[in-house]
């Protein structure tokens, strides 16, 4: 499940779109983490670590395969109750392909994977669930759940709704454990203030909404990483014998190959403990390379041949 560093790396790449979303609601960028930590963390935790771009891994945010055979009610409960409905093969298709392409990075899924009738049922960062697609088919045929800002909005649609369900609409703002509550009614469509946080979908030895709080709490320990969000952009290799691309953020990553001295390149994030690495696209086409030691990257609005350095010996950045 997500830690410290990987909710630091979902800030870093979204804040600025979940901020927009929230004026005029009473939710805030914790809140909205802590929703995509429960849903789809699991995931993105991995993947954000694979030589994938933001886009790659918002398309394979997906999940949830249990069907009437594991106790699923809502629709579709099989197979043949997806492909019954309008427009329901083409619908199987696309869930069955994001099963198999997410299995592909996300080992636990494999074994769905390897049966044919399995297919995804949750889709998107923030999950929405394919009982939707009786009302809005077009949303998941057309995949518009990999675009973040279409299924951002998807769920602060539903959080407001909640928020309505638990008469919350006329306060001031939400506490962490309020809002656990308004996000039950968000997994579930209902609470049941008897029962507190032990509602929602049970993991075997934890509930939703317990989940939910702890990660509201753990968010609100991590700060924007500002210093690295603003030195995003162009940077260039100023390591005079060139500088390894890894195929992750550490020493025992790989080495793919040797960047030359002067090469500019484009730094889309950071990671490691203390953003050490520089996760890179050498073609600016969008797609990551691989990671770098981003202390021998400069930018490149102020660079100067004259710094290059040598790396240390036996640092293999």
């Amino acid at each position: 499940m997500p830690n410290a560093g990987d909710i630091r790396w979902f800030k870093e790449q979204f804040h600025q779109e979940i901020e927009a979303s929230l004026a005029g609601t009473l939710f805030d960028l914790d809140m909205l983490v802590a929703i995509a930590c429960q849903e789809t963390g699991y995931i993105w935790s991995v993947l954000r670590k694979k030589p994938l771009s933001k886009a790659g891994v918002l398309a394979l945010c997906v999940g949830d395969t249990l069907d009437a055979s594991r106790g699923r009610r809502a629709f579709p409960r099989t197979k043949a109750d997806l492909i019954a409905k309008p427009n329901g093969q083409e619908m199987f298709d696309v869930a069955r392909k994001a099963l198999v392409d997410m299995a592909t990075y996300i080992p636990g899924y494999r074994g769905a994977a390897s049966n044919p009738d399995k297919f995804c049922h949750g889709f998107g960062v923030f999950q929405r669930d394919l009982q939707f697609f009786l009302e809005e088919p077009d949303y998941f045929l057309e995949r518009r759940y990999e675009d973040f800002d279409a299924t951002l909005a998807q769920c602060v649609g539903e959080l407001k709704r909640g928020v309505k369900k638990l008469g919350f609409e006329n306060k001031p703002s939400l506490s962490d454990l309020e809002f656990a509550y308004v996000a039950i009614a968000y997994n579930t469509g209902g609470f049941n203030p008897s029962k507190g946080l032990k509602q929602g979908h049970f993991n075997g030895s934890r509930f939703y909404g317990e989940e939910v709080y702890d990660f509201v709490r753990l968010s609100r320990t991590v700060g924007l990483p500002s210093a690295a969000v603003a030195s995003l952009g162009r940077f260039v290799v100023v390591a005079r014998s060139g500088l390894q691309l890894r195929k992750g953020p550490g020493l025992q990553f790989s080495i793919s190959k040797t960047i030359e001295s002067g090469t500019e390149i484009s730094v889309v994030g950071f990671d490691g403990p203390d953003d050490e690495w520089a996760r890179v696209d050498l073609e600016n086409d969008g797609l990551v390379d691989g990671h770098m030691f981003a202390a021998f990257l400069l930018p490149a609005d102020a660079h100067d041949p004259s710094e290059e350095v040598e790396e240390p010996a036996g640092a293999e950045a």
